[in-house]
């Protein structure tokens, strides 16, 4: 056990120190290879029938497609809607983002992905506004992790992958939390800023005009709009599998992005290729790693030892879980979401399902604690980046992003950990028990 403890710790601190995450997993794994007196031969067939597979398709497609869809300006109309129908309350230019960043994010799937499009097109619109440069880039960033949550999302594939679970279920098990967070942000949102005076809004003649605008930029949004629909549409009515639909998502992108928003060119899209390809390789690459690290970490018996060590603490379903909750959110704070669903589902899913937690229950509860480790200081890299797009000084949107997080992504995290039906309900409605 005292060489697993030492892997952990070499896992973590190569971590911390700026290690690249497949380096740093490599370094835990060859640690226990060498001082396990394991057989590299027998473990390298391993990782190679677990990806394998088919479903690990969808990951470069639906990275290449968010890729295309940032370049090709596809988040446009999609502000443009949300800023008119918002446009008039205080604080409602922020609103439009949290929405942006959720439809947005139904379509890429990725974080990362949301923050960079959804804010390069948000953050001059809000500061035009007079809306706090912190405020903004905090908000935002609470809002990128949205597209972990809203279907079609590369986290989930991945933890069904792992876990061996329906893709389609685990989609649907995040979609209620995802919009309780919406909700809360939204909210929050507008609290915060009720009281600041610098803020200035829309102002229309009449309703009649809100409407007519509305219209004027839900036609332009339509190319944008139909994707989803397209997407989620050919899963869930049977058509397509998630693999072929990301596929589906990147053609359509294509004559869209060059077509009808004309923010691709041929040096973009290369661009986009290229990008694609370099982070489809590490993916790729620590997929291998994560597999192998992962059967070891089972060889050693280290899920029962977890468990074994928090019955000591206490034998309370609630309490254990509490504690795993800290885990992913640490672990959420330390790696990006990719790596935090490779580590975490192997580890804590035989915890979880060993105190009754449904694993379709425990997609849900990972989703949001890596969403809201992704945010929460001191490492927080979608604040970092954020950041750095808005030009915000990190000081600045401290304070306002631990305020959106105690009033929209906490109370997200303990509804979806202790009310199972908010995460189980519509794949039990829509796809059985």
């Amino acid at each position: 056990m005292e060489i697993v403890v030492i892997a952990l710790l070499i896992l973590l601190f190569t971590l911390i120190i700026g290690v690249p995450v497949p380096f740093s997993f490599g370094a835990a794994t060859i640690f226990l290879v060498y001082f396990g007196g394991y057989s590299p031969d027998s473990l390298i067939p391993v990782g190679y029938s677990k990806m394998n597979t088919v479903v690990l398709l969808a990951i470069p497609l639906f990275i290449l497609a968010g890729g295309l869809m940032e370049k090709g300006r596809i988040a446009d109309p999609l502000v443009n809607i949300a800023e008119t129908v918002f446009g008039r309350l205080r604080g409602g230019l922020g609103v439009a983002g949290v929405l942006a960043c959720a439809v947005f994010g139904a379509i890429s799937g990725s974080a990362a992905a949301t923050l960079s499009c959804i804010g390069s097109v948000m953050f001059p619109k809000l500061a035009e506004r007079g809306y706090p440069k912190g405020h903004s880039a905090a908000l935002l960033a609470c809002s990128a992790p949205l597209g972990l949550l809203i279907p079609p999302s590369a986290l989930m594939i991945l933890y069904a992958w792992v876990a061996q679970l329906s893709v389609l279920k685990c989609f649907l098990a995040t979609v209620v939390p995802g919009l309780i967070v919406v909700v809360l942000l939204t909210i929050t949102n507008l609290i915060m800023l009720r009281k600041n005076s610098n803020i200035s809004v829309n102002e229309y003649a009449s309703s009649g005009e809100v409407v007519r605008k509305t219209a004027q930029q839900t036609g332009r949004a339509i190319p944008a709009l139909l994707m989803p629909f397209i997407i989620l549409g050919g899963i869930y009515g049977g058509l397509m599998t998630p693999t072929e639909a990301a596929g589906v998502a990147a053609l359509y992108a294509i004559p869209v992005g060059f077509l009808v928003y004309r923010g691709l060119n041929l040096k973009n899209f290369g661009n986009v290729l290229v990008d694609t390809a370099v982070t489809t390789g590490v993916v790729m690459i620590m997929l291998f790693v994560v597999m192998i690290l992962s059967r070891l970490f089972i060889f050693e018996d280290l899920p029962d030892v977890i468990l074994s060590a928090l019955s000591n603490i206490s034998d309370n379903p609630l309490i254990i879980m509490l504690m795993l909750n800290l885990f992913m959110i640490i672990i959420g704070m330390l790696m990006d979401d990719v790596s935090g669903v490779l580590l975490s589902t192997p580890i804590l899913l035989p915890v979880a399902v060993e105190i009754g937690v449904d694993p379709i229950h425990f997609a849900a509860i990972l989703g949001v604690n890596l969403g809201m480790g992704n945010i929460t200081p001191p490492t927080a890299p979608l604040l970092y980046l954020s950041s750095r797009i808005s030009k915000a000084k990190i000081n600045e949107t401290l304070t306002p992003t631990l305020i959106l997080i105690t009033g929209a992504w906490l109370p997200a995290l303990m509804i979806t950990t202790y009310v199972p039906e908010v995460a189980l309900w519509l794949p039990n409605k829509l796809l059985g028990p």
